[in-house]
């Protein structure tokens, strides 16, 4: 949807970052999910609606991004 930030987002870190190697924090606010590389927090954030953000996680559930 976008790559903007918006102010004062209460992120939080994955449970499943690992050590420095894949962290990923999540935030959300107005209905709108952001997610940001918590190694880089200035580095931008990608931002989903709702519909996007299901579709996103039923993916990964379904091992579509799996390498």
């Amino acid at each position: 949807m976008g790559d903007g930030k918006l102010v004062d987002v209460p992120f939080r870190k994955s449970s499943f970052s690992i050590y420095l190697v894949a962290c990923v924090e999540v935030g959300v606010r107005d209905g709108l999910i952001r997610v940001r590389d918590s190694k880089d927090r200035d580095g931008g954030e990608l931002t989903f609606n709702a519909g996007e953000w299901d579709a996103f996680v039923r993916g990964v559930k379904a091992g579509e991004f799996d390498l």
